[in-house]
């Protein structure tokens, strides 16, 4: 927006790949405000959809939730100059052991775009087939179980509260649109 502008910026912690910084930025009316923002990598949401039409969906721990959560497969943009669709047929073989044959971005979205600068983008991930050899899952992800559920199932599981995160929300109903007006 016009006439907003960073006077001064400095890092106020660094841990793994965060970055939180303290900005101070000058209003359109002359006004000084301080701002915190967690810098973050960028990330991809994929939904698979198998040749059954079943999205591929994975449980697992979150521990900022306390408990774990049904979620489409995804992932950090951990890797230097790696693009989203790298990224996401990456995540895809190693959550669920399945390479897409064919990607399509869905869109992206700004996860907490008051206080972080995570970009996510979304992918449908079709004509998957399964990969040789999975590579060795870490942390929570050794303990991810895999669920298919049927595309047209997924509106009742989000108002069931059954799925509950924004990245899966928003990847399925993109999914199930895209799905639904093509031939």
């Amino acid at each position: 927006m016009p006439g907003f502008e960073v006077h001064s910026s400095r890092v106020v912690l660094e841990a793994g790949f965060l970055t939180v910084r303290e900005s101070v930025v000058g209003t359109p009316d002359g006004d000084e405000i301080t701002r915190i923002v967690v810098e973050h990598p960028g990330a991809v949401a994929v939904v698979p959809v198998d040749a059954d039409g079943a999205v591929v969906l994975v449980r697992q721990y979150r521990v900022a939730t306390g408990g774990d959560l049904l979620e489409v497969p995804a992932g950090k943009r951990d890797v230097a100059d790696e693009p989203s669709e790298r990224t996401a047929e990456r995540e895809t073989e190693e959550e669920i052991g399945m390479r897409p044959g064919r990607l399509v971005r869905l869109g992206g979205f700004w996860n907490s775009p008051g206080f972080c600068d995570e970009f996510t983008d979304v992918f449908l991930a079709l004509d998957l087939e399964p990969v040789a050899e999975r590579h060795e899952l870490k942390a929570e992800e050794r303990h991810m179980t895999i669920q298919r559920v049927a595309l047209d199932d997924v509106a009742d599981l989000i108002r069931g509260g059954l799925i509950v995160d924004a990245k899966s929300i928003i990847g399925l109903t993109l999914a199930h649109a895209h799905l639904r007006e093509s031939p």
